[in-house]
């Protein structure tokens, strides 16, 4: 199986299974555990996004988030390319308020603290009643809205607000000089087919980022695509920590 099949295969299951995992990737549900002092089940996996950042970076994004199956699948409505630039720096934003939130509500909580991963789940699966489902077709509407006004995977740059664990801790990583996953590109290779951004799900100036011998922006979600594409070897995906 290609890499290509493989990743598309990972994140439609991904996205099936989004009713039951849901609540482990809830920007909501975590402040109702601050609140109560209990490490819930998205904070296990906020702080994982982190860590497994440090190395693999936004790999997560490209073979495993099911938001990204699901903005993958909207790419038919608006196929276009969205614009980036300053843009993509709104997910921040939106993170630093958000963290800031669930701090205050931690410091405000009451009660031991105490780690329950399947907080507010019934038996580990977050979609289960006919409520939840309203919260669930929300999230849907919600991605979907930005992929039809901006463009594929327009949700990934602007409002994702995991995506700032996984490139924080990259750059954390970087920091340490752990070995991380990269993509490295041999300029002398390339015939500017651009063929390569024609295949990238997140709309990458690719022609830019492979004269600098690395694709360095941190929009990269490491799919591989690139790669696949490519037919004179420009890039070479290694986990090094040079």
């Amino acid at each position: 199986m290609s890499v290509h099949r493989f990743r598309k295969f990972t994140l439609s299951m991904a996205m099936l299974l989004f009713p039951v995992t849901i609540w482990y990737f809830s920007p909501y549900l975590i402040f109702m555990a601050a609140m109560e002092h209990i490490i819930n089940g998205s904070f296990i996996t906020f702080t994982l996004m982190f860590i497994l950042g440090m190395f693999f970076g936004r790999l997560w994004c490209g073979f495993f988030c099911p938001t990204g199956g699901m903005s993958e699948c909207f790419e038919s409505f608006s196929p276009k390319n969205p614009k980036q630039g300053f843009r993509n720096y709104l997910k921040y934003g939106i993170w630093f308020i958000w963290i800031s939130g669930i701090i205050v509500c931690h410091i405000l909580g009451k009660g031991d603290y105490s780690i329950q991963p399947f907080f507010m789940t019934d038996h580990g699966i977050s979609i289960s009643n006919i409520y939840s489902y309203i919260i669930y077709y929300g999230i849907i509407i919600l991605f979907l809205i930005p992929a039809i006004i901006h463009g594929k995977r327009a949700n990934c740059h602007y409002i994702c607000w995991m995506a700032p664990f996984m490139i924080l801790g990259y750059r954390f990583g970087k920091l340490l000089h752990l070995p991380q996953i990269k993509i490295k590109t041999k300029k002398e290779n390339c015939i500017s087919c651009r063929q390569c951004e024609k295949s990238c799900p997140m709309s990458i100036n690719i022609s830019e980022e492979i004269s600098k011998g690395e694709i360095k922006t941190a929009e990269c979600i490491f799919c591989g695509e690139c790669i696949s594409t490519c037919k004179n070897r420009v890039f070479d995906c290694r986990i090094t920590n040079k």
